[in-house]
């Protein structure tokens, strides 16, 4: 046999993909991945805004960096050959334990922004929350999804509890699932980074725009063809609409609610009839207090480290919280979720779900909808594969007996009769 015929055996060229888009993707193996590839193709305050903590980002690395102190203890030889990752909230299925989280200002990451992330979720039978600091109102991302759409709300609590009523009856008439209320935002965390870059929404043209503007084409291009961005929520509304620039600091601390308390529970309880998350919650005492306060979930929470720094990770506070609180009440993990495994870490310490934001986000950078449909298999491989590896034949089987986590983390917290 020549030379050329053994080559030719052992070798195959692989096809050209014409498609930029495609294999840009197609080379993103998992969600740090994605990010690197959203990094590429955004201006620098622009990824930087998503991809930033606050103050020295402590909490933000420590949301991930905890995930991986945690470790697997797999059975084997126990015919997986069939396994169901599928589990249930709010009396409805959900394919794998994944709740899309809200995040503002999509569309600076592309110009479809949470159109596109819903009909991803969508697709997948995932539940999205839009953010009520978005640049898609309510009605368009009702417009886009079909009635089976798990799409919830998420609220900022406003000084005008007119607008916040005004946005919960908007939700209920585009059939929005549930609302989820963010409560540990009473100012902006200090976020370094946006302050050295000067971020405002919309972004305001300078020369260092100009120069950013010239080194990501795509972006410009997508950016200047789309319509201007606003807070499509709070368009009309005397609380600013984002038509003008504005840093998030002055939206935030001028016109949140900084007295809001439990007692405004009760408020939105007669206000809205359908599931109540609060979102936000860092300790177990209060995980009590929600649960007593009759709300339907609690989501773990830190803001993606975005608030304040020092605070715990989520997935630190799982067992804690549940046994806390009985395992009454649903527990969602919010922050620093990249693999797939990190969903089967939490939901074995007793989570119920998980939720991202910024691994779709990164998604939406890199590729569009279809960077945001990436993202979101990575995980769902990653979740099936570890269920696999760790002998789990179900969610239920995903449990404190399959993983070893920090002895800090397992402290037996006061529980709800000690509380009374």
């Amino acid at each position: 046999m020549s030379l050329f015929a053994t080559f030719r055996s052992v070798v195959r060229f692989r096809q050209f993909e014409w498609d930029r888009t495609k294999r840009q993707l197609a080379r993103c193996a998992n969600v740090e991945d994605l990010r690197r590839l959203a990094q590429q193709h955004l201006p620098a305050g622009i990824f930087d805004y998503i991809d930033g903590g606050a103050e020295d980002e402590i909490t933000l690395r420590r949301n991930t960096d905890d995930f991986s102190r945690i470790t697997f203890r797999p059975r084997v030889l126990a015919d997986v050959a069939a396994i169901n990752p599928a589990t249930q909230l709010f009396s409805r299925d959900i394919p794998f334990p994944l709740i899309l989280a809200p995040t503002g200002f999509s569309r600076i990451a592309n110009s479809q922004g949470e159109l596109a992330v819903a009909r991803s979720a969508e697709r997948m039978s995932l539940p999205y929350t839009l953010s009520t600091m978005a640049t898609r109102s309510i009605e368009d991302v009702a417009a886009v999804t079909g009635e089976n759409a798990r799409n919830w709300f998420q609220v900022y609590v406003w000084r005008d509890r007119a607008l916040v009523s005004d946005l919960l009856a908007r939700a209920r008439e585009a059939n929005f699932e549930a609302i989820m209320i963010t409560v540990d935002t009473p100012v902006l965390g200090r976020r370094e980074r946006d302050i050295r870059r000067g971020f405002l929404l919309p972004p305001k043209i300078g020369l260092d725009t100009i120069y950013e503007g010239a080194r990501h084409p795509r972006w410009t291009y997508d950016f200047l063809r789309a319509e201007p961005i606003t807070f499509a929520n709070l368009v009309g509304s005397t609380v600013g609409d984002g038509r003008s620039a504005v840093s998030l600091a002055e939206q935030v601390n001028s016109q949140f609610d900084q007295a809001l308390s439990w007692r405004d529970v009760a408020w939105f309880r007669e206000a809205w009839s359908g599931p109540i998350m609060l979102k936000g919650i860092q300790r177990h005492e209060d995980a009590i207090l929600a649960l007593k306060s009759g709300v339907d979930a609690i989501a773990l929470s830190n803001h993606g480290g975005r608030q304040l720094d020092g605070a715990p990770s989520p997935v630190s506070l799982i067992t804690q919280v549940i046994d806390a609180t009985e395992n009454q009440i649903p527990v969602i993990c919010d922050g620093g979720v990249r693999r797939g495994s990190d969903i089967a870490k939490a939901i074995s310490l007793g989570a119920t779900a998980c939720m991202t934001g910024r691994s779709y986000l990164y998604g939406l950078a890199a590729g569009g909808e279809r960077g945001v449909d990436h993202a979101l298999r990575l995980l769902e491989e990653g979740f099936l594969k570890t269920m696999v590896l760790t002998g789990a034949h179900n969610v239920s089987e995903l449990n404190d007996q399959l993983v070893e986590m920090p002895k800090a983390w397992e402290s037996q917290p006061q529980n709800l009769q000690e509380s009374e």
